[in-house]
């Protein structure tokens, strides 16, 4: 009976070590400010206990029907009448976008090349209509003006005299209906 009482002791007092060791391996503190969980150390010999969910689940040989997959396979293969009619709307309706889009990039080019063609126009003119300017102005003889004006139409200078001039303070720039100040 002592022996028996022994033997249960020393089986109990296993029982506690490896079940203490146990408890330190799962409950190992770290020093720092932050805590990693370390995998418990492994005894040679021993392996790492898993947890129920994530063992593997062994796969169950299921029954296959080959006709019922083969139908399957083919039905999901046909193409119905609302998929092609959605299919044809699609298509028509990408195809109209195209061409619009197509004919306002031309219509865009064919303005940009008008816009062009104007602006050279403009400068034509305006190279024309400054060279005329020139033939006009270079074409008076201010001579004979002054001539014509003096001995056929009896102009004259006006004298000193009559020239009044005036300093306007209000603003930069005379204003055509303002009076004249009388002195």
């Amino acid at each position: 009976m002592a022996a028996t009482r022994t033997t249960q002791a020393r089986a109990a007092q296993r029982q506690v070590q490896k079940n203490t060791r146990r408890y330190a391996q799962e409950q190992e503190y770290i020093h720092g400010n932050t805590v990693r969980k370390l995998a418990p150390a492994q005894e040679p010999g021993r392996h790492p206990k898993r947890e129920p969910h994530r063992e593997p689940q062994r796969r169950q040989r299921q029954h296959v029907d080959y006709g019922t997959l083969r139908r399957n396979q083919e039905k999901a293969l046909q193409v119905d009448l609302p998929y092609v009619v959605m299919l044809v709307i699609a298509s028509c309706f990408t195809l109209y976008i195209c061409v619009n889009y197509l004919h306002i990039q031309a219509d865009i080019n064919a303005r940009m090349n008008n816009i062009k063609v104007l602006e050279q126009t403009i400068e034509t003119l305006k190279s024309e209509n400054d060279a005329a300017e020139t033939r006009i102005n270079a074409s008076v003889d201010l001579e004979h003006v002054y001539r014509v004006a003096t001995e056929e139409l009896g102009m004259v200078y006006a004298g000193k005299d009559q020239v009044i001039l005036y300093n306007k303070t209000e603003s930069e720039y005379v204003r055509q209906n303002e009076d004249i100040p009388q002195y």
